[in-house]
């Protein structure tokens, strides 16, 4: 038979090397939204990123997918055919990279490693401590298309995270490292990853740390960090405080000093695997041997050396024990596995108990501060994916 009249080759079957699940998001966002405004809001990327992925799922599969105008979006039936199918096979393709990740041990391994510099550690190897967490944290990504920016927040350093396209939202970052380590430069993976989530621009101060500065100094830098804010017209409830573990503490150390002087109070806040149990937390008297850093107990010895003698009794240290009525909304985030997911769960329970609106969520993880691994663990996605939707009632 002549080869201008044998029938075509079939078209190849295989999947566009190309793709990935980024584009079906993409186009599941704005398939179900038909608003690509809204669809870039509910994925926390900008609409000219998002009309780049449908742009480039449709060159993949070679054909229109999404009509667009100004005003109007509409499926072709193309994408009507593939929005039939494309929401059930992402469930599963997620599902399964779960479910392989969690079998395998992967994710929990890659913690583990990161952890390692601290086996050894206690809070009274301060410089070996701090030396350890920067390069813990030198080692966590930041987040496409953050720029960063120093500040002198009313004599504190800071440093500003900016997205693009930011909006009019403040956050207000108060790393951990029970007072005595960690940095505003060492947390710019999580300032950036909040950034991106929120669509904010995120303030982290560089507050100072014990033993040189006990209480209240890192408090008092938290506070000039937030009168920086409000300085450049700010309004308090365009901010977002977020605090990790001790920074949780000082973050409702903060707003319980406010309360007291009247003073204005942001918006919102979450805490992520809070600690805040300082009263029955911090010894009287510091240990001869201090336990490992990666505890509870070791946590305690850099508490004590923060408080510096200052009484554990002071009702502004202890929300635990005091009056929280009149604090803004929080989201508590907690890891199933911690150690500390006791002082979330009386968090929440007591802040309930004194009338605030306090939502407690708690992921299937051991690792504490898990939010910080965002770009590998995908309930420290989730939990940020949570704060975006908690940020923008």
């Amino acid at each position: 038979m002549p080869e201008d009249q044998r029938d075509p080759a079939p078209a190849p079957s295989t999947v566009p090397e190309g793709l990935e699940l980024r584009h079906l998001r993409a186009f599941i966002a704005v398939a179900e939204e038909l608003n690509f405004g809204r669809a870039a809001a509910r994925l926390f990327v900008s609409q000219s990123s998002l009309s780049r992925l449908i742009a480039a799922l449709e060159r993949m599969l070679g054909c229109v997918l999404v009509h667009r105008t100004t005003h109007h979006v509409a499926l072709t039936l193309a994408g009507q055919a593939l929005l039939e199918q494309a929401p059930a096979i992402l469930r599963d393709l997620e599902q399964l990279v779960m479910r392989t990740r969690s079998i395998g041990g992967e994710l929990a391994a890659r913690i583990a490693r990161l952890g390692e510099p601290f086996a050894t550690l206690t809070y009274a190897d301060t410089e070996a401590l701090r030396d350890a967490a920067e390069r813990h944290y030198a080692q966590l990504p930041i987040a496409a298309g953050i720029e960063f920016r120093p500040v002198n927040a009313r004599g504190v350093p800071a440093l500003v995270a900016t997205p693009p396209e930011a909006t009019a939202r403040w956050v207000l970052l108060l790393h951990g490292g029970a007072y005595v380590n960690g940095s505003a430069y060492g947390f710019r993976s999580m300032a950036s990853a909040l950034a991106e989530v929120t669509r904010g621009e995120v303030i982290t101060p560089d507050y100072r740390l014990a033993p040189e500065y006990t209480y209240p100094a890192a408090v008092e830098d938290a506070e000039s960090a937030f009168a920086w804010l409000l300085d450049r017209g700010v309004a308090p409830d365009d901010v977002l405080l977020v605090g990790d573990t001790s920074g949780a503490g000082l973050a409702l150390c903060m707003l319980l000093r406010a309360k007291a002087a009247a003073s204005p109070l942001p918006g919102r806040c979450v805490f992520f695997t809070p600690y805040v149990d300082i009263g029955t937390a911090a010894p009287e008297r510091l240990p001869a041997e201090p336990a490992n850093c990666a505890t509870r107990a070791g946590a305690a010895f850099g508490v004590a050396r923060y408080l510096g003698g200052h009484p554990v009794t002071d009702p502004v240290l202890n929300p635990l024990d005091c009056d929280l009525a009149g604090l803004p909304q929080m989201l508590i985030q907690a890891a199933a596995g911690d150690e500390g997911l006791p002082d979330a769960e009386r968090l929440a329970r007591h802040a309930r108990a004194c009338g605030v609106d306090a939502r407690l969520e708690v992921y299937p993880v051991a690792a504490q501060s898990f939010q910080l691994y965002w770009s590998f663990l995908p309930q420290a996605a989730d939990a940020l994916r949570q704060v975006a939707t908690f940020a923008s009632p």
